[in-house]
């Protein structure tokens, strides 16, 4: 399955995916208009153990599973697991900061009522935003 980001397959350059850090997406299940709204890293911390040569564990950056990610709602990932319908992926928003990744997910999640509707998945909103977090963004 492929994400797209302006009705195109997105297929980010090197250059952006290491200036990137993350996005807010949507599922969607194409039979039955059912979505879901959330939003995923790009990259994922990794601690690389004590060797003979490093006396310290290492800290690292490693990319995601994002090529193949599903969302994170078990509701979803069951429907997903036993399915035959066709899941649309698709890329709201691309994100610089962690920050900026969680106030566009919980602008999105509540622009849309989510909770309030039977067609979402999304079964909980939530988050610490500080105004740090949204210093500069533009088109907020």
């Amino acid at each position: 399955m492929t994400w797209y980001y302006n009705d195109r397959p997105y297929e980010p350059t090197e250059e952006e995916l290491n200036s990137l850090v993350g996005f807010v997406y949507l599922i969607e299940e194409a039979d039955t208009g059912m979505k879901y709204i959330g939003k995923k890293g790009f990259w994922r911390s990794k601690i690389l153990p004590v060797t003979k040569t490093r006396k310290r564990r290492k800290k690292t950056l490693v990319e995601s599973d994002w090529r193949t990610y599903h969302g994170s709602s078990e509701r979803l990932k069951e429907q997903i697991s036993v399915s035959d319908s066709i899941y649309n992926r698709t890329i709201l928003r691309l994100c610089n900061t962690k920050g900026e990744m969680s106030y566009f997910e919980m602008k999105e999640q509540i622009d849309r009522e989510v909770l309030f509707s039977d067609e979402y998945y999304n079964e909980f909103i939530g988050g610490k935003i500080h105004s740090k977090h949204v210093k500069g963004i533009a088109n907020v």
